[in-house]
């Protein structure tokens, strides 16, 4: 909903400034103060901030201003990804559960006071958010417990049909409210004109309008006491009360004693309302000191003047207030549009990373509860993020929404497909299973071993099975290989002698490499296949040693073919140098630097979502923080090498 009231203070209008007749402040800001009631649409900590009233005082008026007051059905409810009015309502009174929400709905339904619409829409939209959150805990727990997506069945809530039928009360009975406002802004707005018509009257005999004059002041208080009137006839009404009761007080003649009294009671009057204003410039809630101000304004508008002397000093002193109330309220919507703004930024950002997904390179449950993992941590993240600004905050938590679903869908896909296969899954494994146990009591070692090792290679090839018996045809199938596996270990434990030598035949191949220097070298491409061909030779060490030799051989061959990268890259700029003495690089840089561009813009998104990621180390999720910088680093090398084929062009036209 976008809000139809600006936060800015308001300034006072030309035409204020050039009335033919000299206004008071206090009529200055009517003028600005009479807009029409629908066309308020926001919250009312959000209201405009009053007209700066800067017009000359004038000494006899005293009119008091028609105070407009939004209808209650007029004010939308903030949705639900905006900013809640500040300290509005005490967070123990907020409804938490479905229960509470109903109960507060019911008072509502059976109470005679006046229905407000935001406090009702609040109480809808928590509800139905309390509604979905449930449901989706429902639809995630049958899904990970094994159930078929397509059959799922949502279960019927009792508490809906009893919130709809609570709702439809309150609304019929809001619907009344409403009509009886109607009704009374037209009785109010008849009764209105009719005080007109009696000054207009007593305007016609201007000789005993001294004698009309307490008269005069029962029908301004008679005026004060009716406020709201149909708003597109508020401002012409007012218009035509004023410009009478200005007559009345320029055709009044009172005493000068009677006079000034009424201007000392005024001076007191306002002069409170002055030090109720600046006790406000302290209030630490923003918002609460600017709706205060409001009421003290339209006092201050009802207040008659003082004398001639006295009032720019009383009005600039309450103006002066007034101002630094304003500031800070301003201020501190500024404020929260920066954070914002920055709340966008981080949620745009958690929207690219989960839209750029690879979804088809994931071929396992594992992949799938892995990826799940990191999208499922990116929606934590999301919730500790405040809102965006309200024009975006539906559209990005739309986009967001809509790369989980398209995510989550996928993966319901996935795993529709794969429960289809686990029937026949679970054939296969229980056919090993039965093999396996036939062979566990075999002291053909060479042939049952052959045999066992080949079906656990196949047991890896066969997909997944239903959970229930996943656990329980694995055990049997282990229990059966480690059974014949102890006994062989124990029939045949010369064989760890053997293990041992492989041992030093494949440490001494790690020491041969270590002292290999690559730029020394000549045939090292061959030295590391020829390396790694005898290791392959090499039979089974001992378990324990298995992958701490494993490691020192892959630190040697990185290291070693690591050189050889950076080789084939220098190969490769020089090539290019040999190149372009004999074509010439007509056309060349060019391309090169928009090659080097996209690099530079792919470097930085990178870069830039694994700044948002921010997933601890060592955590489920850091392998894609691994992938991540490991393209990071394969396209600085790249924009290297094109950074230095420009130079070359660049030396070469000198």
């Amino acid at each position: 909903m976008e809000e139809n009231v600006s936060k800015e203070p308001l300034v006072e209008t030309n035409e204020a400034k050039t009335n033919e007749t000299n206004q008071s402040p206090e009529v200055t800001q009517l003028e600005n103060a009479a807009a029409p009631a629908e066309e308020v649409a926001a919250p009312v900590e959000e209201v405009a901030a009053p007209v700066e009233e800067v017009a000359a005082p004038v000494e006899e008026v005293t009119a008091p201003v028609e105070e407009v007051t939004v209808p209650v059905e007029e004010v939308t409810a903030p949705v639900e990804d905006v900013t809640a009015p500040v300290e509005e309502t005490p967070a123990e009174e907020v409804p938490q559960t479905k229960e509470q929400i109903l109960e507060r709905l019911k008072a509502v339904a059976e109470s005679d006071d006046e229905i407000e619409r935001q406090e009702v829409d609040g109480l809808k939209s928590h509800f139905y958010r309390i509604m979905k959150a449930e449901s989706e805990a429902a639809y995630k727990k049958y899904v990970d417990e094994g159930g078929d997506p397509e059959a799922y069945e949502p279960t019927i809530d009792p508490c809906e049909q009893q919130f709809k039928d609570l709702f439809a009360i309150v609304r019929q009975k809001r619907a009344a409210q409403h009509e009886a406002l109607e009704q009374l802004k037209e009785q109010n707005y008849l009764k209105k004109v009719q005080i007109i018509e009696k000054i207009k009257t007593m305007l016609e005999t201007p000789d005993e309008v001294n004698k009309e004059y307490n008269t005069f002041r029962e029908l301004q208080t008679e005026w004060n006491s009716l406020k709201e009137v149909p708003a597109e006839k508020a401002t012409e009404l007012w218009k035509t009360y004023q410009v009478n009761v200005e007559k009345f007080y320029d055709t009044l003649k009172l005493n000068n004693e009677f006079r000034a009294y009424d201007f000392k009671k005024n001076l007191e009057k306002k002069q409170a309302l002055c030090e109720a204003a600046e006790r406000l410039t302290e209030e630490p809630n923003v918002i609460e000191a600017f709706r205060q101000l409001q009421n003290l304004h339209q006092q201050f508008r009802e207040t008659g003047p003082v004398s001639r002397e006295l009032r720019e000093e009383v009005w600039g002193r309450f103006k002066a207030a007034s101002t630094i109330i304003n500031k800070r309220h301003q201020d501190y919507f500024e404020a929260r549009k920066e954070e914002e703004n920055n709340n966008l930024d981080q949620k745009t950002a958690i929207c690219e990373i989960i839209e750029g997904y690879d979804l088809d390179s994931l071929k396992t449950f594992a992949d799938w509860n892995a990826m799940t993992e990191q999208v499922s941590a990116l929606q934590a993240k999301w919730k500790t993020i405040g809102f965006a600004p309200q024009k975006m905050n539906q559209k990005i938590y739309d986009r967001f929404r809509s790369a989980c679903d398209q995510f989550f869908s996928r993966k319901s896909e996935f795993f529709k497909s794969v429960r289809e296969s686990q029937s026949e899954n679970l054939r296969l494994k229980r056919e090993l299973v039965e093999k396996a146990e036939a062979l566990r009591d075999s002291q053909d070692w060479a042939a049952t071993t052959t045999q066992l090792v080949a079906m656990q290679k196949q047991w890896k090839t066969i997909g997944t099975v239903p959970r229930k018996y996943s656990d329980e045809l694995w055990n049997r199938f282990n229990s059966a290989c480690d059974t014949f596996f102890e006994a062989k270990k124990a029939a045949t434990s010369s064989e760890h002698g053997e293990q041992m030598e492989n041992l030093a035949k494949k440490q001494a191949i790690v020491a041969r490499l270590a002292a290999i220097v690559p730029e020394e070298t000549t045939d090292l491409r061959q030295q590391l296949k020829d390396a790694q061909a005898e290791w392959n030779e090499i039979g089974h060490v001992p378990f324990k040693e298995k992958d701490k030799v494993y490691k020192a051989l892959r630190v040697q061959m990185d290291r070693l073919y690591d050189y050889l990268g950076e080789t084939a890259s220098r190969q490769r700029v020089e090539r290019f140098k040999s190149s372009l003495n004999a074509t010439g690089g007509s056309g060349v840089r060019d391309k090169l630097v928009r090659q080097a561009e996209i690099l530079e813009q792919e470097i930085k998104t990178y870069e830039n979502n694994l700044g948002f990621l921010n997933f601890s180390k060592g955590s489920k999720s850091s392998s894609l923080v691994d992938e991540l910088n490991h393209k990071v680093e394969k396209l600085r090398a790249d924009l290297k090498e094109i950074r230095e084929k420009i130079k070359i062009i660049d030396t070469a036209e000198k």
